[in-house]
Protein backbone atom coordinates (compact mmCIF):
# COMPACT_ATOMS: atom_id res chain seq x y z
CA UNK A 1 0.00 0.00 0.00
CA UNK A 2 1.34 3.50 -1.27
CA UNK A 3 1.21 6.81 1.08
CA UNK A 4 -0.91 8.14 -0.89
CA UNK A 5 -3.73 5.30 -0.27
CA UNK A 6 -3.16 5.56 2.91
CA UNK A 7 -3.82 8.85 3.27
CA UNK A 8 -7.38 8.90 1.16
CA UNK A 9 -8.60 6.14 3.34
CA UNK A 10 -7.39 8.19 6.34
CA UNK A 11 -9.06 10.95 4.86
CA UNK A 12 -12.63 9.06 3.72
CA UNK A 13 -12.41 7.92 7.24
CA UNK A 14 -12.40 11.26 9.12
CA UNK A 15 -15.50 12.32 6.70
CA UNK A 16 -17.28 9.46 7.83
CA UNK A 17 -17.23 9.95 11.58
CA UNK A 18 -18.06 13.41 10.89
CA UNK A 19 -21.38 12.87 9.18
CA UNK A 20 -22.00 10.38 11.80
CA UNK A 21 -21.57 13.34 14.62
CA UNK A 22 -23.38 15.43 12.32
CA UNK A 23 -26.16 12.83 12.03
CA UNK A 24 -26.19 12.15 15.70
CA UNK A 25 -26.28 15.84 16.48
CA UNK A 26 -29.12 16.32 14.52
CA UNK A 27 -31.61 13.65 14.97
CA UNK A 28 -33.67 14.53 17.98
CA UNK A 29 -33.50 11.89 20.57
CA UNK A 30 -36.91 10.35 21.71
CA UNK A 31 -38.01 8.51 24.75
CA UNK A 32 -40.34 5.72 24.24
CA UNK A 33 -43.84 6.77 22.79
CA UNK A 34 -42.45 10.02 22.02
CA UNK A 35 -43.39 11.44 18.76
CA UNK A 36 -46.35 8.75 18.14
CA UNK A 37 -49.50 9.53 18.53
CA UNK A 38 -50.73 7.91 21.27
CA UNK A 39 -55.02 8.59 20.39
CA UNK A 40 -57.57 6.70 18.25
CA UNK A 41 -58.05 8.99 14.60
CA UNK A 42 -61.26 10.49 15.29
CA UNK A 43 -62.11 9.02 11.81
CA UNK A 44 -62.85 6.22 13.82
CA UNK A 45 -65.45 7.34 16.14
CA UNK A 46 -67.47 6.92 12.55
CA UNK A 47 -66.27 3.27 12.25
CA UNK A 48 -67.89 -0.30 13.69
CA UNK A 49 -70.13 -2.87 13.49
CA UNK A 50 -73.58 -2.48 15.42
CA UNK A 51 -74.44 -6.05 15.67
CA UNK A 52 -79.43 -5.77 14.96
CA UNK A 53 -80.44 -8.86 15.06
CA UNK A 54 -83.09 -9.98 13.24
CA UNK A 55 -83.09 -6.57 11.48
CA UNK A 56 -84.92 -6.67 8.16
CA UNK A 57 -83.00 -5.29 5.22
CA UNK A 58 -84.75 -3.01 2.60
CA UNK A 59 -85.43 -6.07 -0.17
CA UNK A 60 -86.31 -3.28 -2.33
CA UNK A 61 -83.44 -1.73 -2.17
CA UNK A 62 -82.10 -1.05 -5.72
CA UNK A 63 -78.38 -1.87 -6.97
CA UNK A 64 -76.52 -3.03 -10.27
CA UNK A 65 -75.28 -6.38 -10.72
CA UNK A 66 -71.83 -7.54 -12.18
CA UNK A 67 -73.71 -7.70 -16.07
CA UNK A 68 -74.61 -3.91 -15.78
CA UNK A 69 -78.58 -4.93 -15.09
CA UNK A 70 -80.56 -3.00 -12.12
CA UNK A 71 -81.53 -5.79 -9.86
CA UNK A 72 -83.50 -5.34 -6.28
CA UNK A 73 -82.38 -7.60 -3.08
CA UNK A 74 -85.01 -9.52 -3.08
CA UNK A 75 -84.19 -11.66 -6.13
CA UNK A 76 -81.37 -12.98 -4.34
CA UNK A 77 -83.98 -13.82 -1.28
CA UNK A 78 -86.80 -15.91 -0.43
CA UNK A 79 -85.71 -19.55 -0.36
CA UNK A 80 -81.79 -19.56 0.77
CA UNK A 81 -80.28 -18.32 3.42
CA UNK A 82 -77.53 -15.50 2.19
CA UNK A 83 -73.91 -13.93 3.25
CA UNK A 84 -73.77 -10.58 2.90
CA UNK A 85 -70.65 -8.83 2.85
CA UNK A 86 -69.76 -4.78 2.65
CA UNK A 87 -66.73 -4.13 0.94
CA UNK A 88 -65.17 -1.74 -1.87
CA UNK A 89 -63.72 -3.35 -4.54
CA UNK A 90 -60.90 -0.61 -5.02
CA UNK A 91 -60.18 -1.33 -1.31
CA UNK A 92 -55.61 -0.95 -0.86
CA UNK A 93 -55.97 -4.15 1.74
CA UNK A 94 -58.76 -4.94 4.46
CA UNK A 95 -61.48 -5.49 1.88
CA UNK A 96 -59.22 -8.07 -0.09
CA UNK A 97 -58.60 -9.67 3.35
CA UNK A 98 -62.18 -9.89 4.03
CA UNK A 99 -63.11 -11.67 0.76
CA UNK A 100 -59.65 -14.00 0.57
CA UNK A 101 -61.33 -15.02 4.36
CA UNK A 102 -64.86 -15.78 3.13
CA UNK A 103 -63.65 -17.50 -0.26
CA UNK A 104 -61.25 -19.50 2.66
CA UNK A 105 -64.46 -20.75 4.64
CA UNK A 106 -66.60 -21.88 1.42
CA UNK A 107 -63.78 -23.38 0.59
CA UNK A 108 -63.80 -25.09 4.02
CA UNK A 109 -67.86 -26.16 3.83
CA UNK A 110 -67.84 -29.47 1.99
CA UNK A 111 -71.23 -30.56 2.36
CA UNK A 112 -72.84 -27.03 1.39
CA UNK A 113 -72.41 -25.07 -2.17
CA UNK A 114 -72.66 -21.49 -2.97
CA UNK A 115 -75.63 -21.64 -5.30
CA UNK A 116 -77.50 -24.44 -4.79
CA UNK A 117 -78.16 -24.17 -0.68
CA UNK A 118 -77.01 -20.36 0.04
CA UNK A 119 -76.46 -17.16 -1.78
CA UNK A 120 -73.48 -14.95 -1.48
CA UNK A 121 -73.92 -10.91 -2.07
CA UNK A 122 -71.16 -8.81 -2.19
CA UNK A 123 -72.12 -4.85 -1.99
CA UNK A 124 -69.47 -2.36 -2.68
CA UNK A 125 -70.34 0.65 -0.47
CA UNK A 126 -68.35 2.99 -2.63
CA UNK A 127 -70.73 4.82 -5.20
CA UNK A 128 -67.45 4.98 -7.54
CA UNK A 129 -67.19 1.24 -8.21
CA UNK A 130 -68.41 -0.25 -11.54
CA UNK A 131 -70.00 -2.97 -12.66
CA UNK A 132 -67.25 -4.07 -14.77
CA UNK A 133 -65.03 -3.93 -11.74
CA UNK A 134 -67.34 -5.91 -10.05
CA UNK A 135 -67.25 -8.51 -12.98
CA UNK A 136 -63.87 -8.62 -12.04
CA UNK A 137 -64.16 -9.27 -8.62
CA UNK A 138 -66.58 -11.94 -9.32
CA UNK A 139 -64.00 -13.61 -12.20
CA UNK A 140 -61.37 -13.59 -9.47
CA UNK A 141 -63.04 -15.45 -6.35
CA UNK A 142 -64.83 -17.75 -8.77
CA UNK A 143 -61.67 -19.23 -10.16
CA UNK A 144 -60.93 -20.11 -6.16
CA UNK A 145 -64.34 -21.32 -5.72
CA UNK A 146 -64.82 -24.30 -8.57
CA UNK A 147 -68.22 -25.62 -7.78
CA UNK A 148 -71.41 -26.28 -10.18
CA UNK A 149 -73.75 -23.43 -9.56
CA UNK A 150 -71.77 -20.98 -8.11
CA UNK A 151 -71.83 -18.20 -10.57
CA UNK A 152 -75.57 -18.26 -10.61
CA UNK A 153 -75.05 -17.90 -6.59
CA UNK A 154 -72.46 -15.52 -6.24
CA UNK A 155 -73.54 -12.00 -7.04
CA UNK A 156 -71.21 -8.29 -6.82
CA UNK A 157 -73.36 -5.67 -6.85
CA UNK A 158 -72.43 -1.40 -7.20
CA UNK A 159 -75.14 1.34 -6.35
CA UNK A 160 -76.23 4.95 -5.64
CA UNK A 161 -75.29 6.26 -1.73
CA UNK A 162 -78.88 6.58 -0.93
CA UNK A 163 -79.51 2.76 -1.71
CA UNK A 164 -76.12 1.59 0.20
CA UNK A 165 -76.94 3.14 2.84
CA UNK A 166 -79.83 2.11 3.25
CA UNK A 167 -78.72 -1.62 3.72
CA UNK A 168 -75.66 -0.38 5.20
CA UNK A 169 -77.74 1.07 7.82
CA UNK A 170 -80.00 -1.95 8.32
CA UNK A 171 -77.03 -4.25 8.90
CA UNK A 172 -75.34 -1.68 11.36
CA UNK A 173 -72.39 -1.39 8.96
CA UNK A 174 -70.85 2.53 9.67
CA UNK A 175 -67.97 3.29 7.51
CA UNK A 176 -66.68 7.02 6.35
CA UNK A 177 -64.69 8.82 3.58
CA UNK A 178 -61.09 9.69 4.61
CA UNK A 179 -60.04 12.64 2.93
CA UNK A 180 -56.83 13.09 3.67
CA UNK A 181 -55.94 8.94 3.46
CA UNK A 182 -58.63 9.57 -0.03
CA UNK A 183 -59.63 6.08 1.29
CA UNK A 184 -62.88 4.96 3.58
CA UNK A 185 -62.01 4.05 6.67
CA UNK A 186 -64.20 1.05 7.65
CA UNK A 187 -64.38 -2.66 9.85
CA UNK A 188 -64.30 -5.77 9.12
CA UNK A 189 -66.90 -8.75 8.91
CA UNK A 190 -69.73 -10.93 7.19
CA UNK A 191 -73.33 -11.35 7.51
CA UNK A 192 -75.60 -13.90 7.57
CA UNK A 193 -79.38 -13.19 6.92
CA UNK A 194 -82.14 -15.57 6.68
CA UNK A 195 -83.93 -16.30 3.75
CA UNK A 196 -86.86 -13.45 4.14
CA UNK A 197 -83.66 -10.97 4.45
CA UNK A 198 -83.43 -10.73 8.88
CA UNK A 199 -80.16 -10.21 10.11
CA UNK A 200 -79.50 -13.86 11.71
CA UNK A 201 -75.84 -13.25 12.58
CA UNK A 202 -72.56 -11.65 12.13
CA UNK A 203 -69.00 -13.01 11.88
CA UNK A 204 -66.13 -10.72 12.89
CA UNK A 205 -62.44 -9.86 11.18
CA UNK A 206 -61.27 -11.46 8.01
CA UNK A 207 -61.18 -14.86 8.78
CA UNK A 208 -64.25 -17.31 9.56
CA UNK A 209 -64.19 -21.00 10.93
CA UNK A 210 -66.11 -23.05 8.26
CA UNK A 211 -67.70 -24.96 11.15
CA UNK A 212 -69.24 -21.74 13.00
CA UNK A 213 -70.47 -20.71 9.28
CA UNK A 214 -71.89 -23.78 8.66
CA UNK A 215 -73.76 -24.06 11.59
CA UNK A 216 -75.04 -20.79 11.25
CA UNK A 217 -76.14 -21.70 7.59
CA UNK A 218 -77.76 -24.46 9.00
CA UNK A 219 -79.48 -22.65 11.61
CA UNK A 220 -80.36 -19.40 9.40
CA UNK A 221 -82.01 -21.44 6.71
CA UNK A 222 -84.84 -22.00 8.86
CA UNK A 223 -84.76 -25.88 8.31
CA UNK A 224 -84.70 -25.68 4.69
CA UNK A 225 -81.37 -26.87 4.45
CA UNK A 226 -79.41 -29.78 6.33
CA UNK A 227 -80.79 -32.78 7.99
CA UNK A 228 -81.57 -34.07 11.88
CA UNK A 229 -78.07 -34.45 12.63
CA UNK A 230 -77.53 -31.34 12.20
CA UNK A 231 -80.52 -29.86 14.32
CA UNK A 232 -79.34 -31.98 16.73
CA UNK A 233 -75.93 -30.30 16.67
CA UNK A 234 -77.70 -27.29 17.31
CA UNK A 235 -79.24 -28.08 19.77
CA UNK A 236 -76.15 -28.82 21.48
CA UNK A 237 -74.26 -25.65 20.25
CA UNK A 238 -75.78 -22.05 20.38
CA UNK A 239 -74.39 -18.75 18.78
CA UNK A 240 -72.80 -16.05 20.70
CA UNK A 241 -73.11 -12.53 19.64
CA UNK A 242 -70.60 -11.31 21.09
CA UNK A 243 -68.06 -13.68 19.76
CA UNK A 244 -69.65 -14.56 16.20
CA UNK A 245 -69.17 -17.93 16.87
CA UNK A 246 -70.87 -21.08 18.14
CA UNK A 247 -70.30 -22.22 21.85
CA UNK A 248 -71.22 -25.09 23.51
CA UNK A 249 -75.25 -24.99 25.25
CA UNK A 250 -73.57 -27.27 28.42
CA UNK A 251 -77.63 -27.75 29.84
CA UNK A 252 -78.55 -29.17 26.08
CA UNK A 253 -75.39 -31.33 26.24
CA UNK A 254 -76.59 -32.46 29.47
CA UNK A 255 -80.28 -33.19 29.15
CA UNK A 256 -79.63 -35.11 25.72
CA UNK A 257 -76.77 -37.10 27.61
CA UNK A 258 -79.97 -37.60 30.37
CA UNK A 259 -82.07 -38.43 27.53
CA UNK A 260 -79.08 -41.12 26.11
CA UNK A 261 -78.61 -42.60 29.74
CA UNK A 262 -82.33 -43.36 30.24
CA UNK A 263 -82.86 -44.73 26.52
CA UNK A 264 -79.71 -47.07 27.17
CA UNK A 265 -80.39 -48.23 30.83
CA UNK A 266 -84.06 -48.94 29.31
CA UNK A 267 -83.11 -50.59 26.69
CA UNK A 268 -80.64 -52.72 28.70
CA UNK A 269 -83.51 -53.55 31.11
CA UNK A 270 -85.79 -54.57 28.52
CA UNK A 271 -83.17 -56.62 27.40
CA UNK A 272 -82.82 -58.53 30.82
CA UNK A 273 -86.82 -59.11 31.02
CA UNK A 274 -87.20 -60.68 27.49
CA UNK A 275 -83.82 -63.03 28.52
CA UNK A 276 -85.45 -63.96 31.98
CA UNK A 277 -89.08 -64.40 30.25
CA UNK A 278 -87.26 -66.90 27.89
CA UNK A 279 -85.27 -68.72 30.12
CA UNK A 280 -88.08 -69.35 32.28
CA UNK A 281 -90.18 -70.14 29.22
CA UNK A 282 -87.42 -72.49 28.12
CA UNK A 283 -86.98 -74.56 31.78
CA UNK A 284 -91.10 -74.76 31.65
CA UNK A 285 -90.92 -76.58 28.45
CA UNK A 286 -87.79 -78.44 29.76
CA UNK A 287 -89.87 -79.74 32.96
CA UNK A 288 -93.16 -80.07 30.63
CA UNK A 289 -91.17 -83.35 28.59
Amino acid sequence: MTCSDTIRKAAAAMLLLGAVGAWAQAAPKLQPGEGVPNQKPPILDQVGIEQRLNQQIPLDATFTDENGQAVQLKQYFGSKPVIVALVYYQCPMLCSQVMNGLAGTLNGIVRFNVGRDFNVVIVSFDPRDTPQTAAAEKKSYLSRYRRPGAAEGWHFLTGRKDQIDALANALGFHYAWDPKAQQFAHASGIMLLTPDGRVAQYYFGIEYAPRNLQLGLIDASQGKIGNVVDQLILYCFHYDPTQGRYGAAIFNILRLSALATLVLLGGYILVMVRRDRMAGQQAHFSRLH
